[in-house]
């Protein structure tokens, strides 16, 4: 886990926290206690899913880019006999 993924959690549990204080100003510390955990893991998987699309889509670039390269103007049609 590095630094930023960190501070990505941390701020997704402080937001959540505030969010829930904002709806209901007298909140116990139970109801912000689960806000903040559910802004964590939130964050946490919102994290994750958006670095595996971007990893699926750089893949699949480069998977694009590889077969235009393997592909040849020779390769693209037979010659007539």
């Amino acid at each position: 886990m590095g630094i930023g993924k960190l501070i990505e959690e941390v701020g997704g549990a402080v937001a959540a926290e505030q969010a829930a204080e904002a709806v209901d100003p007298n909140a116990g510390i139970l109801a912000k206690g689960a806000a903040a955990v559910a802004g964590f893991m939130g964050a946490a998987k919102l994290s994750d899913t958006l670095e595996a699309h971007a990893d699926a889509k750089r893949d699949g670039s480069q998977d694009a880019a590889q077969d235009a390269a393997d592909a040849s103007p020779n390769d693209a049609s037979p010659e007539p006999k």
